[in-house]
């Protein structure tokens, strides 16, 4: 049979459709943000917050009035999702059971299995401490040894981040976004603690990956499905998952204009991208409101799974590398650059900046696409109507584009957003 074949820009589409950031945004409060996290598969959380984190940027993207502190309600009080991994994601919790699989292939790695090996009695201390007065923290344990380690800086974090890893604590609560622990079974709700057969495991996550990255390259099957399983499959694995995945009618071939080689999807996905290639927007995707990114343009996270891993190249023709980690002279654009969603391409990307002791969303630095905006008093509305809901979104009260050229455009634009800030008018 004819491999299906998709435009490019249906691939495009589909893969911002799919989590959520195309045509607009299509879920709101609590009950929206369980299920945008559901959809999404997994959302990369970081640290680093020098306007918001990472994973808020993205679920603002998706989610109408989206604010921290409900995703720290609906995972750490109402125990629907867990942060895991060395690569922190977010996952729903009802796949605790499969990921106690990939938990104990780190258990039996080299390195933690020679770690186990060589601090039992720090680990004993840590569950027993845990038993006795958790939830605890680094932070709680004092006078152990110095280390020096990505992971931390005393024995007794390490151990702590070695029984998380493993699957014996789970994070309770952050403090900021320090982790706070404790045992497993005081976390997890019973009926999604227990370890499935690691055969189903596999099997869940060699769907997962589909389902997460949306188009799949099939060469890329092996590494989609180490991504989750934390272990490398060979060649010959996923040549046995592919042909399980397309034999009981999982997930289906196809090519994409412009790529040599073949691509995979779920069988499930087949009438969003039926629809997409006709050119009609499917009706689960509509957004809520008449705010669409034609409209109103979408600033997406560093990590975001639409554009970061060099995806942003072939999907977009947008080349993006997010420059925190260089060193100020070597960044080509800025130290925290954002790209800028506008229908369904990356048009520009900006540099921001919260300060925080004036309550300012300041721009330092905008970077547009040759050729890439089309209308640019449109273009120009909507990304003041963007910049509007992302500086209400970090609660600023004016946003400030001085640092840009040329003054009077930008004066422009930032009276836009200005106006649209719920505090009304702040000068340029």
């Amino acid at each position: 049979m004819t491999d299906l074949s998709i435009s490019k820009q249906t691939a495009r589409r589909f893969i911002l459709g799919r989590q959520g950031l195309w045509p607009g945004r299509r879920w709101a409060g609590e009950a929206g943000l369980i299920e945008a996290l559901r959809v999404c598969e997994a959302v990369q959380m970081d640290p680093l917050q020098v306007v918001a984190r990472s994973h808020d940027i993205a679920l603002w993207g998706r989610v109408r009035d989206y604010q921290p502190a409900d995703l720290a309600r609906v995972m750490y009080e109402r125990r629907e999702f867990f942060d895991y991994g060395g690569g922190l994601f977010i996952y729903p919790m009802r796949e605790l059971p499969y990921w106690r699989t990939p938990m104990r292939n780190r258990e039996r790695s080299q390195h933690w299995a020679d770690f186990a090996a060589t601090h039992p009695t720090l680990l004993d201390e840590m569950r027993g401490e845990l038993r006795r007065r958790g939830p605890l923290g680094n932070r709680d344990f004092v006078g152990h040894e110095r280390v020096t380690n990505y992971r931390g800086s005393k024995d007794t974090s390490l151990a702590l981040y070695y029984l998380w890893l493993t699957g014996e604590t789970m994070i309770h609560h952050r403090q900021g976004f320090e982790r706070i622990y404790d045992l497993r079974e005081r976390i997890a709700p019973p009926q999604f603690d227990f370890v499935a057969p690691a055969d189903e495991a596999e099997a869940y996550f060699a769907r997962k990956s589909l389902a997460f990255h949306g188009l799949l390259e099939e060469r890329r099957l092996a590494g989609g499905l180490s991504f989750f399983a934390e272990r490398n499959p060979s060649r010959a694995e996923a040549a046995i998952w592919l042909e399980r995945l397309t034999a009981d009618g999982a997930a289906v071939a196809l090519r994409i204009e412009g790529w040599r080689g073949r691509w995979l999807a779920l069988a499930d996905d087949l009438p969003l991208l039926g629809a997409l290639e006709a050119d009609e927007i499917p009706a689960a995707w509509r957004p809520l409101d008449s705010s669409t990114t034609d409209t109103e343009v979408t600033l997406l996270a560093p990590l975001e799974i639409a554009s970061a891993r060099g995806r942003s190249n072939w999907l977009f023709d947008f080349e993006y590398i997010w420059e925190v980690y260089k060193p100020a002279a070597a960044r080509r654009w800025g130290y925290y650059t954002l790209p800028i969603l506008y229908g369904d391409r990356l048009v520009a990307r900006l540099d921001p900046r919260l300060d925080r002791a004036t309550n300012t969303l300041r721009l330092l630095g905008f970077w547009r696409e040759p050729d890439a905006i089309g209308d640019e008093a449109a273009f120009a509305e909507a990304l003041a109507r963007g910049l509007a809901r992302f500086a209400t979104f970090l609660r600023a009260r004016r946003v400030d584009v001085s640092a840009l050229a040329p003054a009077d455009e930008w004066a422009r634009i930032a009276r836009g957003a200005n106006d649209l800030l719920p505090s009304g008018a702040a000068p340029a």
